[in-house]
C-alpha cells in the first residue's frame, strides 16, 4: 500500500459494505475451520481451555483477514474511481 492509498484505506475501514463483506466471508470460513479443527473435541465433550480459545480465535482471525482484504480492495477501487 503506497502513501496515497493509506487515507483511502482508513476511509474504506469506515464503510459498512467492507464490514458486511468481512463478516459474511470471514465468520463463515472461521466457523467452518472451527467445525473441522475442533468439532471432534466438542462432539466428544473434551472441552478444554485450549479448545475454547481456538474455537474463539479461528473466526476472529478469519474475520480480520477478510476485513483487511475487503478494506484494501475498497481503497484500491477508491483510488481508481474517485467519487
Amino acid at each position: 500500500m503506497n502513501n496515497s492509498t493509506r487515507p483511502q484505506f482508513w476511509r474504506a475501514c469506515r464503510q459498512p459494505a467492507v464490514w458486511t463483506r468481512a463478516a459474511r466471508l470471514g465468520l463463515v470460513v472461521g466457523f467452518i475451520q472451527v467445525s473441522l479443527n475442533q468439532g471432534d473435541h466438542w462432539l466428544r465433550g473434551e472441552i478444554t481451555p485450549a479448545v475454547i480459545t481456538k474455537s474463539i480465535l479461528s473466526p476472529l482471525l478469519s474475520f480480520a483477514i477478510a476485513f483487511l482484504s475487503a478494506a484494501a480492495t475498497h481503497a484500491e477501487n477508491l483510488d481508481r474511481h474517485p467519487l
